[in-house]
């Protein structure tokens, strides 16, 4: 409870508030209230002051606890709201965007998410926090995810029929027969895998957070970026890879994808879709195997928080 916004004020009233004990001095109150942080010192100074937990007090998501520590997690949009800022303040993110779709009818891998993570000091308010969706239908990027100032870049969808990746939070891989992969974004992921020219060639593996996808010499598709791992939760989770590359020739196989997530690509027998991602991985689709098989969807993106509690 507050100290009282007006009428007198004892240095009992201070102590109860600031948990002290003993004997202490106006001093010991330097920078609390309107108190200035050295100098002469006024009990006015205190009206309506409160002391600053130990601790974050926040709301949002699924809460959950690792020890000392609460992890709020979102797997879809929402509030993270921060009603109290304590002296122990650093919160750790992790933000991943949506994954992107892999190739429809000779397909490379999709590329995952942007994957993002860091610490920062809060502020006592209600934080957005946007968990973008994975890339659905032929060949669609993945949608970006943000929350406590930070933005993730959704996955680049894949090239198809020859085409190249789309630059994305990585980046998606090469069409079969001469696709180029594409770039990823600095600092959130690496880029696709090419399907070397000629015929036959499979598609290019999608980038993944931890590992650029594969390229392809041959008819089997690259494989998948691997993900990269996080502890986060209180145990290491792998999420972010990328999609791997369609077959461009009946007998042959597909990509895998990406440790993490990853969809593979269609292989073998003609017209063998790829598979979708994991949800909220923000992984990569894989790609179409030959003679119009239909492209994996892209993961679903997350948004988690930690911070200590007590």
């Amino acid at each position: 409870m507050a100290v009282t916004s007006s009428g007198q004020i004892s240095l009992g009233d201070m102590r109860t508030e600031f948990g002290d004990s003993g004997q202490v001095a106006m001093s010991d109150y330097y920078g609390e209230g309107s108190a200035p942080a050295s100098g002469e010192v006024q009990m006015s100074d205190f009206y309506g002051a409160s002391a600053q937990p130990d601790y974050n007090v926040a709301t949002g998501g699924t809460v959950t606890t690792d020890g000392n520590y609460k992890i709020h997690t979102f797997t879809s949009s929402g509030s993270f709201v921060v009603s109290d800022v304590g002296v122990t303040s650093t919160i750790t993110y992790l933000v991943i965007a949506g994954g992107g779709t892999g190739g429809n009818d000779l397909g490379g891998g999709g590329g995952a998410g942007g994957y993002r993570t860091g610490t920062m000091t809060p502020s006592a308010t209600s934080y957005t926090i946007t968990v973008g969706a994975g890339g659905s239908g032929s060949n669609n990027s993945g949608s970006d995810s943000s929350g406590l100032g930070i933005t993730s870049t959704g996955g680049g969808r894949a090239g198809f029929g020859g085409g190249s990746g789309v630059t994305g939070g990585s980046g998606g891989g090469g069409g079969c027969r001469g696709g180029s992969g594409a770039s990823g974004t600095s600092g959130q992921g690496n880029a696709g895998g090419n399907s070397n020219g000629g015929f036959p060639r499979g598609g290019g593996g999608g980038g993944g957070a931890g590992a650029a996808g594969s390229s392809t010499g041959g008819s089997s598709g690259g494989a998948g970026g691997s993900g990269s791992a996080s502890s986060i939760t209180g145990s290491s989770v792998t999420r972010a890879g990328g999609g791997g590359g369609g077959s461009d020739y009946n007998g042959n196989s597909g990509g895998a994808g990406g440790s993490g997530g990853g969809g593979n690509g269609g292989n073998q027998n003609y017209g063998t879709s790829g598979t979708d991602a994991t949800a909220n991985t923000g992984s990569g689709g894989g790609g179409s195997g030959y003679n119009g098989g239909g492209s994996g969807a892209g993961g679903s993106g997350i948004v988690i928080i930690r911070y200590q509690y007590q």
